[in-house]
């Protein structure tokens, strides 16, 4: 095993044993709070992430988790003076409170939606746990402590990041770009000569995969630290920049299988020596650009030319990310081009089905505490709040309630054998307590880095159920009751899941394709304003999210791809200026939103159809007006696309 290994195990480690000594030092009311918190928010990052997390990824997640506990306990305070005298209305609000936030949190980024999802389940803690203490009148101090507590365990798990080696994620981003452009040279490579299929397919959406994954980091680097802030302006325009060589590329061999004199041959000389590294790129570039120059732009094939001036902007911003050097002049004009268009959420039925989901599951464990007056079914429905909550916004939320299912039923051993055993004998020892302790989340911490399924519940489900309060008590019947709670409400939570079933799957792929389509369309303009917007990022987004949602459905994401390609020529397409194609544009535009906007699957067909009949007029509108080929033809290919695969953008 390799020591860096166990890095992240002693952070973790640290962490916890930190917020416990800072707790019991301090006088704290509920140490565990603390506890718990700093388990979270280092445990749950590096499960995420497979490892140790990076300190950009850490601090992002306590900020997150700092403001959705300020939101739930002012939420928490509010519900319950506004209805201290009807408990189940409190509870009822309160049910609604976590649905609504689940809901808004599904509609948000992933990164983001943490801190809303948050603020639904510890609004219900607060609440639950003042009802069944009795308290009513504590509440805004019940308030106080939980933030308080919680700010401490952040701060203790960002003090073990920053004192054990904390892991910068820039050395990473330093690496990829460079492999990056390297790999978009080869997806080129394989563009021009014309090769297998599938052989492109595999490399443009493993590139589509790499450059996601490369803006995520540049958010990480950002919290990391403000002096990477001309890095990430940097890296802003980069992602574009590597789009743009996607797109030009899978163009470039779109348009051969129709013309295969489109590319000269100098160019298929040029792209048939191999490159091993960023400095050959660099070389071929120079290349490229002197014989581009010599040759003149019109025997130049447009998506070569295009791909060659990305390559070299990206190369230019390349050298400033390593060296996190001032901002050029030359820098500054390409870094200020574009306006970026933000996308909106496609999962709106999902984000619905999620709230309901959350609704329902604490609704019925609630009325089932209510009903029965079970001291444990508070812990069950503080467990439905925070899995439900914690889960919907996941790729798979089943895996996530199995994984709380396995961890919890695991705790009520391991916490049995420190709760009656371990701890009553280290009591009088804080030294002892912290060996103790330290021995279980070092072991977690191993096993959580590796992605074991039920390590991260067990953990946080062991020390919830330790009861670490000021002054500990140690009642066999408190114990099991929080045992019991804490295990039937992950089961509860899967249970719902398993009988309201999210079947939206469908609609989403086909509302992220009408999207495309729309795109492609809307990007016939001549409005100067509109076709200096850049929609790549947002339109790739929705083709990762196709990927995401129907693993290895290739021809899926051909269609898509095909798609963006379309807007993007259409977008730089010379067409010509006067009112009767802008007149026609319009309508073009608003047929294809009420393809998108149609209720049922017969008006989506009508006026996909009506779609369909507009390009072939367009088309004769373009002959009419003697437009260049670069319109015709773009135009003349994005009509067959939708021809050919009407019933994949019309039916569900």
């Amino acid at each position: 095993m390799q020591w860096y290994r166990l890095r992240f195990p002693i952070k973790l480690t640290f962490a916890i044993l930190l917020a416990l000594f800072v707790g019991f030092e301090f006088n704290l009311e509920t140490p565990r709070w603390a506890v718990m918190t700093a388990a979270i928010v280092a445990g749950g990052t590096a499960f995420a992430a497979g490892g140790d997390p990076f300190s950009g990824a850490l601090r992002h997640r306590g900020m997150l988790r700092i403001i959705g506990t300020f939101i739930g306990c002012i939420a928490a305070v509010t519900i319950m003076v506004a209805t201290i005298r009807a408990p189940v209305v409190m509870l009822l609000l309160c049910c609604i409170w976590a649905g609504v936030c689940v809901w808004i949190s599904s509609l948000m980024k992933v990164e983001n939606s943490y801190a809303l999802g948050l603020a639904g389940y510890t609004a219900l803690i607060i609440v639950i746990t003042v009802d069944a203490s009795g308290s009513l009148q504590l509440a805004p101090r019940f308030a106080i402590e939980r933030c308080s507590e919680i700010i401490i365990g952040i701060v203790c798990a960002i003090l073990a990041d920053m004192l054990f080696s904390p892991r910068s994620i820039k050395q990473d981003i330093d690496r990829e770009i460079d492999a990056l452009l390297v790999e978009q040279y080869r997806l080129m490579q394989l563009c021009v000569a014309n090769a297998d299929k599938e052989e492109v397919d595999k490399c443009w959406a493993g590139l589509v995969r790499r450059t996601t994954a490369l803006n995520g980091m540049r958010s990480n680097l950002l919290m990391e630290s403000g002096r990477w802030q001309k890095v990430e302006r940097r890296l802003r325009v980069m992602n574009t920049l590597s789009l743009t060589l996607i797109t030009q590329a899978c163009e470039t061999f779109l348009i051969q299988h129709t013309r295969q004199e489109y590319v000269p041959s100098q160019f298929h000389l040029f792209f048939e020596k191999p490159v091993n590294s960023i400095a050959d790129v660099h070389n071929r570039m120079k290349v490229m650009r002197r014989v581009i120059t010599v040759s003149g732009s019109k025997n130049t094939p447009i998506t070569i030319r295009t791909w060659v001036g990305a390559a070299s902007r990206y190369l230019l911003l390349l050298k400033g990310v390593h060296t996190n050097s001032s901002i050029s002049r030359i820098e500054e004009e390409i870094l200020n081009t574009e306006p970026v268009v933000k996308m909106r959420s496609a999962e709106t039925r999902h984000a619905l089905v999620n709230g309901l989901r959350t609704f329902v599951a604490i609704a019925v464990g609630s009325l089932f505490w209510l009903w029965t007056g079970w001291t444990s079914a508070s812990g069950a429905v503080v467990m439905l709040g925070v899995i439900t909550s914690l889960a919907m916004r996941t790729p798979n939320p089943q895996m996530v309630a199995k994984d709380f299912v396995y961890g919890m039923i695991t705790a009520f051993p391991v916490g049995a054998l420190y709760y009656m055993f371990v701890m009553p004998n280290t009591q009088q020892s804080m030294l002892l307590l912290c060996i103790a302790l330290g021995l279980f989340a070092f072991i977690c911490g191993i096993f959580i880095q590796r992605r074991q399924i039920g390590t991260l519940g067990l953990l946080v489900g062991t020390l919830n159920i330790l009861t670490l309060d000021n002054p500990m008590t140690f009642g066999v019947s408190a114990f099991l009751d929080s045992a019991l709670g804490q295990a039937i409400g992950p089961v509860v939570a899967l249970l719902v899941m398993l009988l309201i079933r999210d079947t939206s799957k469908a609609r989403v792929g086909q509302t992220l394709l009408n999207r495309l389509m729309y795109a492609a369309v809307s990007a016939l303009t001549t409005n100067a304003a509109r076709r200096k917007e850049n929609h790549l990022p947002a339109l790739y987004q929705q083709l990762f999210m196709l990927m995401n949602i129907f693993p290895g459905d290739i021809d899926r994401y051909r269609l898509a791809l095909t798609l963006i390609i379309g807007h993007q020529r259409m977008r730089d397409a010379d067409v010509p200026v006067n009112p009767d194609l802008s007149a026609f544009h319009k309508q073009m535009r608003h047929t294809a939103d009420r393809v998108i906007s149609a209720s049922s699957e017969d008006k989506k067909r009508y006026y996909f159809e009506r779609l369909l009949g507009e390009f072939e007029i367009y088309q004769q509108k373009l002959q009419q007006y003697e437009a260049p080929l670069g319109v015709t033809e773009p135009v003349a290919r994005l009509a067959a696309v939708l021809k050919k695969y009407q019933n994949s953008l019309i039916k569900i």
